[in-house]
């Protein structure tokens, strides 16, 4: 019998940087999911509640003391209560397929260590595609379910700036569309299998046209 997938609950292990960013990959990934059609918690909310989180870091570290330390963590206890509900709707709903899953935003937990670690991807190649789009090409890992993106626009000296989800995919020649052309992107991508996930690979960039 095959073991359910289960989303890894690893909320208050998070910093609260981390909570808000991972909520952030929840909410794009969940919204106008066909797979996930109806979240049981306002994904408006999730986003509000990240927003107020983000806020309380900032007045924290500007000195707030002990009250915006308090405030912070009244923050990040209500937001992780709403990414928890999402958890297990997401669970209840991906269909038992850790792609499916993973589109959602949240992370699988591993269900096995019985296999050896799948080998770190490569990016081979990176071409433009069609206006506003870049194609990837990815070197085959044996064993690996899907592929998980995530990307960064190129900031200044070179610095990618925030890393961003940019899909998960059975496929290892991927299509990243709705790009801005003439915008410098950075790529990383990481197999993901029975045994958990790999490190992510070394970056790549191009300009979208």
């Amino acid at each position: 019998m095959t073991p359910r997938i289960r989303i890894a609950d690893r909320f208050t292990k998070q910093s609260a940087d981390q909570l808000v960013t991972m909520a952030g990959a929840i909410v794009t990934g969940l919204t106008d999911n066909p797979a996930f059609p109806a979240p049981t918690v306002d994904l408006k909310a999730v986003q509000a509640a990240a927003d107020e989180l983000n806020v309380a870091l900032v007045a924290r570290a500007g000195g707030g003391g002990t009250t915006a330390t308090a405030e912070k963590r009244n923050k990040q206890k209500a937001l992780i209560s709403l990414l928890r509900k999402l958890k297990h709707y997401a669970e209840d709903n991906c269909g038992n397929d850790v792609a499916v899953l993973l589109s959602s935003g949240f992370q699988a937990a591993s269900t096995t260590r019985d296999y050896s670690p799948l080998a770190i991807p490569s990016i081979l190649s990176l071409n433009l595609g069609n206006r506003g789009e870049l194609l990837l090409k990815i070197s085959p890992i044996a064993r690996a379910k899907c592929y998980e993106v995530q990307m960064a626009e190129m900031g200044a000296v070179n610095v990618p700036g925030s890393w961003k989800n940019a899909g998960v995919y059975t496929s290892s020649r991927i299509t990243i569309a709705d790009l801005v052309p003439g915008t410098t992107y950075v790529f990383q991508v990481r197999a993901i299998g029975s045994s958990g996930y790999t490190d992510w690979s070394n970056p790549v960039s191009r300009m979208c046209a």
